[in-house]
């Protein structure tokens, strides 16, 4: 008996991967996070398989009904929305499934940064304008930053930030990020991406708090920020890497290949 926690993307059913929907088929227990995995992805469970929404369920009813599932020797796909090793709260359950002695694997998935970028048709690190992504937060009620994790720290780096859990606290995301990236910083608002409902915004640092209310965005969205979305509206300004560059020379591309040798 194993358990999977699997990452099943960002919300459209075929975004998950293939590994993960093969163990949903077989698995004869089903656990999904259904406030953020739609119902779609778990419907290829088998017929007589138990399928369990675990939005409404706290952390010891889920793992009953693991210690319920290994007792009886049946497979358990716990699904994830998104990557699980991103705000999954998958290891507070592996260190309970350590305790029990039950074995786990991970399945990774798409993580929403990653299908924000592809719907928009957009290339996160950009050659001297951003080589770098912060997955991040901001602290509220439910928990604080880390010491040093905090936007204004993060902010001092130019990086391109994907700031999750935050559409409430807009008004310190700009005030935090102002000093480093400007007013008019480009900033997508990407609600529920690549759900059939899915909505892009594009809008300013300035701007963002009142885009989000005009269209009454208050949950499920995650905030890019950074020079790099000036491709959206076509107006970044970068040049080509050096990866198709035919004067780079590189170990698959040399720049003088070694003569053939004679043969004797």
């Amino acid at each position: 008996m194993t358990v999977y926690f699997i990452g099943a993307g960002p919300g459209a059913a075929d975004l998950i991967t293939v590994r993960g929907l093969r163990l949903i088929e077989k698995c004869s227990v089903n656990l999904y996070a259904g406030s953020l995995v739609p119902e779609e992805i778990v419907a290829s469970a088998p017929k007589d398989a138990l399928v369990m929404d675990t939005a409404p369920m706290h952390l010891d009813e889920i793992l009953a009904q693991i210690v319920k599932a290994h007792e009886a020797g049946h497979d358990v796909a716990r699904v994830h929305s998104g990557d699980p090793s991103i705000y999954g709260a998958t290891a507070e359950q592996m260190r309970r499934l350590d305790d029990l002695d039950i074995p786990y694997e991970v399945v990774p998935g798409v993580p929403a940064f990653a299908a924000v970028a592809a719907q928009l048709k957009c290339e996160l690190t950009l050659p001297e304008i951003a080589q770098t992504i912060i997955i991040t937060r901001t602290g509220m009620k439910a928990s604080s930053m880390p010491e040093g994790e905090q936007l204004e720290v993060l902010g001092k780096s130019g990086a391109t930030l994907a700031i999750h859990l935050s559409v409430r606290n807009l008004a310190y995301v700009h005030k935090a990020l102002e000093p480093y990236y400007g007013d008019d910083c480009p900033v997508v608002i990407a609600f529920r991406a690549t759900w059939p409902d899915e909505k892009y915004i594009l809008t300013t640092l300035a701007e963002m708090k009142e885009a989000a209310r005009a269209e009454k965005i208050t949950r499920t969205a995650l905030i890019m920020v950074g020079p790099v979305f000036a491709q959206i509206s076509g107006s970044a300004e970068f040049r080509d890497s050096a990866l198709y560059d035919q004067t780079y020379a590189h170990v698959l591309r040399n720049k003088g290949k070694k003569k053939a040798r004679k043969t004797p």
